[in-house]
């Protein structure tokens, strides 16, 4: 017999991957996953808030339609990010996502396969160390996946600034510097 069982990173990512495909928004699925004490606490795709139309339900894609690029005027897309959804679910249950771990895989919206790097955005990534967590484990365009020590991006920025940042959402740099 030749299974190989899943190492717990594969079983949790692949369940993130699961939970991108209830997304709403016509541009990407991405699906996030927060894990503590070796167990699921909350999921979180992206969508629209709860009650209201999505981009779907419209058609298109707000930001899109107003020539705005991707990675910007974040408040002017319809739907909230994954990992922003699955920590606001945690706190409707009451659940503390400290010491826990986050699984975020993402892809392209729709039949495509193209895989995306998964990195949180600014936004994301600071709630992301407000709200105690350890790990976030990203997917990576080519299947794998990356883990980054929520602690390292708190020393790295208080060492240097928020725009040095090297693993931006949307592309992978090398950061970017502001003079």
């Amino acid at each position: 017999m030749d299974y190989k069982r899943p190492s717990k990173d594969e079983y949790y990512m692949d369940l993130a991957k699961s939970v991108s495909k209830r997304g709403t928004c016509t541009k990407v699925e991405i699906g996030a996953v927060i894990i503590r004490d070796d167990q699921v606490v909350a999921t979180g795709y992206v969508g629209s808030p709860r009650g209201t139309k999505s981009s779907m339900d419209h058609g298109f894609c707000l930001r899109k339609k107003l020539g705005i690029p991707s990675g910007h005027r974040y408040e002017m897309c319809r739907s909230v990010h994954a990992e922003q959804n699955a920590i606001i679910n945690a706190a409707r249950s009451g659940t503390s996502l400290r010491g826990g771990d986050m699984y975020i895989f993402g892809k392209m919206q729709g039949e495509s396969e193209e895989l995306l790097d998964a990195f949180p955005c600014f936004i994301c990534k600071k709630m992301l160390i407000n709200c105690g967590l350890n790990r976030v484990i990203c997917s990576l365009k080519d299947g794998s996946f990356k883990t980054f020590n929520v602690e390292d991006w708190m020393n790295e920025w208080s060492q240097n600034d928020i725009i040095d940042d090297k693993d931006q959402y949307g592309v992978r740099t090398e950061g970017v510097k502001v003079s």
